[in-house]
């Protein structure tokens, strides 16, 4: 059965995992993308990696306008396996925590959450206060992964792109999607190089 899954870009910084994340899946044959993108999401794109709308549209199977409440993935009748916001900035995160369903990001996303579907959010902030915190912690009782994008660093990265590919691999791991090459995975201290 075809994997569907919707991918918000908000105006948080790191729109490259977003439009990573889309290139990724387009590679997946029986994958279909549904994506929105917020004002600020897009302004972001474009001064970040000098991308236009059109560009990042044509990236994705189906495209959505972020005021487009009436939309088929504003409904829990629409299936599909789950909703990936790269990245999700803080006001999206406080929007989701408060049920705040003022746009279609927000309302996909709490559809997620009612309908108990894999919502993962790329919460893109540092540093975090305690609002941000309690934000997190509301979205994830109430069923969401917040992840933050943070680099790691066991797999000695070259270039950002390794470091935004190990994210993209991350995501792509929760919604149980096979890839190659996005994520070294870890296998254990090699006993010459342990230490004490």
């Amino acid at each position: 059965m075809k994997k569907r899954l919707i991918v918000a870009i908000t105006g948080a910084s790191g729109a490259a995992y977003g439009v990573r994340l889309l290139e990724q899946l387009a590679r997946i044959k029986d994958c279909e993308t549904h994506l929105v993108m917020s004002s600020s999401g897009l302004l972001t794109a474009g001064h970040e990696l000098g991308m236009s709308r059109r560009d990042i549209e044509a990236i994705a199977d189906v495209v959505h306008n972020v005021r487009d409440i009436g939309a088929s993935i504003a409904s829990g009748s629409f299936r599909c396996d789950g909703m990936a916001i790269a990245p999700c900035s803080m006001r999206t995160l406080a929007a989701i925590a408060t049920g705040l369903a003022d746009n279609l990001i927000v309302r996909a996303a709490d559809v997620m959450l009612k309908e108990r579907r894999k919502l993962v959010l790329l919460a893109r902030e540092t540093p975090l206060n305690l609002v941000h915190l309690r934000n997190m912690t509301t979205v994830t009782e109430a069923g969401a992964i917040v992840l933050p994008p943070v680099p790691a660093f066991y797999n000695h990265p070259r270039t950002v792109n390794d470091i935004v590919d190990h994210t993209v691999g991350r995501v792509l791991d929760l919604f149980d999607i096979e890839h190659e090459g996005l994520v070294s995975r870890w296998t254990g201290l090699r006993a010459d190089t342990a230490t004490n």
